[in-house]
């Protein structure tokens, strides 16, 4: 159950997938790829599958390598592994896209209901000038920025939460954290002992290592939970 004493001051969140539509943009310009090389657009969801694969593998080296570059890396390893044409016009195709990633249709309205009791902020595995141009899409004033660029680190690294929580000037239970990501998100909750909210928009299993979090299927559950009557 989902506690809600005592009262967070600010409402955290992932980007990619929780606001914004990471799955549908890419799942679709995988699958334009695919097609143009002969292929079958059903095996785009394999191809992001390894795509994370990799990216994982990328933010966890170091030196801290920015999010323009593993995307890039990642993608033309993710093409290679599947036997297709990972030439710079196709990798950058698919690179390109994360900065239009537009939010998913219930998101505006949640984060303006939820904007008029707490601060709201964005933990992302993002560099700066990508992830300014998904928050134009938002529409929605977010007080608090938080990228793997600044903090120098990647989700789930407990080094990004504790530098959020030292720009914003709370602590880890002044805050709830909402995201879809199980490993980036949940895991590092369950570690920091952060009150962690999961949307699960694709039907997925959570993992049970990583409790507690309240599952809910989308945003709009997420600002029920977070604003009682």
């Amino acid at each position: 159950m989902f506690k809600f004493d005592p009262a967070p001051k600010v409402i955290t969140f992932d980007c990619y997938g929780t606001l914004v539509q990471w799955y549908e943009v890419l799942l679709r310009e995988i699958g334009v790829v695919l097609v143009a090389q002969g292929r079958d657009a059903a095996d785009a969801s394999a191809v992001l599958d390894t795509f994370s694969e990799n990216s994982r593998r990328l933010e966890a080296e170091r030196p801290h390598r920015l999010y323009k570059d593993i995307l890039r890396t990642g993608f033309r390893a993710a093409l290679t592994e599947h036997n297709l044409d990972a030439g710079q016009d196709v990798v950058e195709r698919l690179a390109t896209a994360i900065p239009t990633m537009g939010p998913h249709p219930e998101v505006p309205d949640a984060l303006r209901r939820l904007r008029k009791r707490y601060k709201l902020a964005i933990f992302t595995n993002s560099d700066e000038d990508i992830i300014v141009q998904n928050l134009a899409h938002l529409g929605v004033p977010i007080d608090y920025v938080i990228t793997a660029e600044r903090a120098q680190a990647y989700k789930p690294s407990p080094k990004l939460f504790e530098h959020a929580y030292q720009t914003m000037g709370v602590t880890k239970d002044e805050t709830v954290h909402v995201a879809m990501g199980m490993f980036l998100d949940m895991k590092a909750c369950h570690e920091l002992g952060v009150r962690g909210i999961w949307v699960n928009r694709r039907g997925q299993r959570g993992n049970p290592n990583w409790l507690p979090y309240a599952e809910v299927s989308d945003l709009d559950e997420a600002a029920a939970l977070l604003l009682p009557t």
